[in-house]
Parts: structure tokens; sequence; C-alpha cells
């Protein structure tokens, strides 16, 4: 008896956004999922990590990875299972992690470098702590702190969107390194989560007190390392209450992402030139070739119960619009998943 077709449910990118993403963005389409091909495999996609820097893979024009084009499946990291393979390299029953789209199956070739499918032990954590601090989010945190940061012990490391997943990532693993980590989150209740249950030795809540002053209170001694993931005014007032040959990481600015005029450059940035300080940008993906080297390590935390992970999960393929939204609307609490099918 044949078996039934399985039809593949996506979002596309319908038109490039004028600010905030918008309904009429998107397009929900529905496919055959077809026949394998020599060294393919087929993923039921259970969980997609929905991240800031989907924005600008929206936009056109040059960057560090090629546009989403018009009409295509929307990009995003996913993690699921093998249900079929004609590679050697996996079999149905793997669970994988893999640049899968905004759909409910991926097919493709196994050794896809943008795809980058990579088999996953859900017995080390839980599918969607792939999508943070042991995927793409986890990654970017260990090695731009480690690799651009190089905090040494003692040393001050402050972090913006402390309570997201890169930044869940960052001040834990500056913690680790023996370093003084300070968060700066939006509202009490994330910034008690960050020194509660992260173990930063303190946080900063921007909506409701003077970062100024709180710069001052928590950094007496100055920043020697800030990992800035939102750019804009925030980035403007770390910049003068940096230390002498600080580093400054480039991560991103999602108070940027949505602007309709000309993005808000630093205009602190004479700063780097009085304290000689460095500020370089970071692309997780040139990276790639050494994520084992970090699953390890904060997998091996996660383990002895010295690190912890929260996802802020959210239910339904047809909810990735408005889901994508909670990012910039600051309504997410932890890195932010899309549960497309039950484990």
């Amino acid at each position: 008896m044949s078996q039934p077709t399985l039809i593949n449910h996506q979002v596309r990118l319908l038109a490039r956004p004028i600010g905030l993403p918008r309904p009429g963005d998107w397009s929900r389409t529905e496919e055959a999922v077809g026949e394998l091909a020599d060294g393919e495999i087929l993923i039921k996609v259970l969980y997609l990590s929905l991240d800031p820097a989907m924005r600008g893979w929206m936009n056109e024009g040059k960057s560090y990875i090629p546009p989403v084009g018009l009409g295509e499946v929307m990009r995003a990291g996913g993690a699921g299972r093998v249900i079929a393979s004609k590679s050697p390299l996996f079999a149905p029953g793997d669970m994988v992690s893999a640049l899968t789209g905004v759909q409910e199956y991926w097919r493709g070739q196994a050794t896809d470098k943008l795809a980058g499918a990579t088999r996953i032990d859900p017995q080390l954590a839980p599918l969607p702590a792939w999508l943070n601090a042991l995927g793409m989010p986890g990654m970017t945190g260990y090695f731009g702190l480690t690799e651009i940061g190089r905090p040494q012990p003692g040393e001050t490391v402050l972090v913006s969107g402390a309570a997201g997943a890169v930044g869940q990532t960052v001040g834990q693993v500056a913690r680790h390194l023996g370093c003084r980590a300070v968060g700066i989150a939006g509202g009490r209740e994330k910034c008690d989560f960050v020194v509660n249950e992260l173990g930063f030795d303190a946080c900063i809540d921007y909506k409701n007190a003077s970062l100024r002053d709180e710069l001052k209170k928590h950094c007496p001694k100055g920043v020697d390392v800030y990992f800035d993931n939102v750019g804009g005014e925030i980035l403007d007032t770390v910049l003068t209450r940096i230390n002498f040959k600080a580093r400054i990481i480039i991560c991103g600015a999602i108070s940027q992402y949505n602007n309709t005029t000309p993005v808000k450059g630093p205009s602190n940035y004479l700063s780097l030139l009085v304290n000689r300080a460095r500020m370089e940008g970071m692309v997780v993906f040139d990276y790639a070739p050494r994520y084992p080297e970090a699953v390890k390590v904060i997998a091996k935390w996660i383990q002895e119960g010295s690190f912890k992970t929260r996802e802020d999960i959210v239910d339904g393929l047809d909810n990735f619009p408005d889901a994508l939204l909670m990012l910039f609307e600051g309504r997410n609490f932890g890195k932010l998943v899309l549960r497309v099918a039950a484990d």
C-alpha cells in the first residue's frame, strides 16, 4: 500500500516590511513534500527559533547572509525529527537542528552548508534548549564573549537584553569565568529572573530607572566588556562608562531594526578613542566549525545545574506573524520558540 502524500504548510515572505512586519507581508502556502533524492533527508519540524536577526534577513541589501527572497519560505532555525532519509549520515528517528525555515517539513541535502543539519541529543537537554543555549543564541553569546570580549577574572561584563536568549548565556558564561555579570533588561520581573535564577550580580531595569545612575551604582569600577544586543540610546549611555581598553561586542541592535528612518549610530564613539577601547561586530556563523566545542561546555554546566535556560514557547505555525512581533514589543520572556508540532 502506498504511503499518503505529506502536505507541507509554510509561511513565505510576500513583501519587504517597512517598520514592523505586518500581516500582509506574509503568505501561507501548502505543497506536497515530494520524493527524496539521493543524499536527502526529510525533517518533521517540531520547534522553530524566533530571533531578532530574522528582521534583518527580511531586508533587501548587502549583509552577512543573503536576504530572504520574496516568495521564499521565511528563514528560521528549527529542531525536529528525521522521518525519512536517503543519506548515510542520518537515520529515521534522529533528532536534528537545522535552518529549516518556517514550515512543517524540511527536505534537502543532508550536507547542505546553509541548512547545517546537525544531530542533537534530547537526553542532554530538551529540544527548545537546543534552539537556545545549545543553539545559535548560545553559540552567539559564548563565542562573542570569549573570543571578542575576552573577559578576565574580576572584570565587569555588562550585557543588554539580559533576559533574552543571547543575554542569558553571556551573563552565565561571564560568571563561570570569574567576572562580575551585570544585565540590562526591561521590567522588574525580568531583572529578578536575571539575578535570582541566572545568577547575575545585578540587573538594571532600564524602563523604570535612570540607566546612567544605575550604571554608576552597579558598575562602580566601570565596564570592561559590554555585549550589546540593543544599540541606540543604551549603547550611547554605556559608552560613557567604559574603562581603559574596554571591549564592546556589537551583536545586535533590536532598538533600530524596525526604524523607518536611518539607523542611529553611537554619538559617544569618541569614548573609544579616549579609552583606547575596541568595538567589534559579531556574526555567529563565523564560528560554525567550533559549535561542538561550546555545546560540550554549556551542556556540562546544564547537567551540573550551574547553567539555566528559559524558553517562552508559543504554539502553532499560524501564530508565527504575531509571535515574531513579540521580540520587538518586549512581550517575550526568555528565548522565544514556536512549537510547530508535539515532540
